[in-house]
């Protein structure tokens, strides 16, 4: 067990010079790859006892936002509330702000507590809500029930 190394920060202004060049060499990348302006597309919200998932994607399916409540730094229960699905839509709205669709059709998948107010923060966004769709997978008949018990 040798010594370890500690990197010292010695230069706090150069760090943050460097920070920013690559933030804004993020930047420019992500406004080179969606230079088109988008009119309609779909947005699917995965709401789920644990999370909330939203992606929106253009009427081709090819995804150009995601986020979610973990991505956003809630953890634990804080993930499945209804606070943490309007601020994962007000993250994906800052995102689809230059490029972005307008006018969204909305699949909500699951039985979550966002479920509700990722719609209603979509419309308070300044999207219009085109449609909104109940994806959430219902079984028709269910599993094979137990063998019944013989005495």
């Amino acid at each position: 067990m040798g010594k370890k190394k500690v990197a010292k920060n010695e230069n706090k202004e150069a760090a943050l010079v460097e920070k920013d060049k690559v933030e804004n060499a993020i930047v420019k990348a992500g406004a080179k790859s969606s230079s088109k302006k988008i009119d309609t597309g779909n947005a699917y919200i995965k709401a789920t006892y644990n999370n909330t998932l939203i992606s929106v994607t253009d009427d081709k399916g090819n995804l150009l936002a995601w986020s979610s409540a973990g991505a956003l730094g809630f953890s634990g229960p804080k993930k499945a509330t209804p606070f943490a699905a309007s601020k994962v839509v007000a993250a994906l709205a800052e995102k689809l702000k230059k490029t972005g669709p307008v006018n969204l059709h909305v699949m909500v998948n699951g039985i979550g507590g966002g479920r509700d107010s990722s719609v209603r923060s979509f419309a308070n966004q300044g999207f219009n809500i085109l449609s909104v769709r109940d994806v959430t997978p219902i079984p028709h008949n269910g599993p094979r029930p137990v063998k019944t018990r013989r005495i």
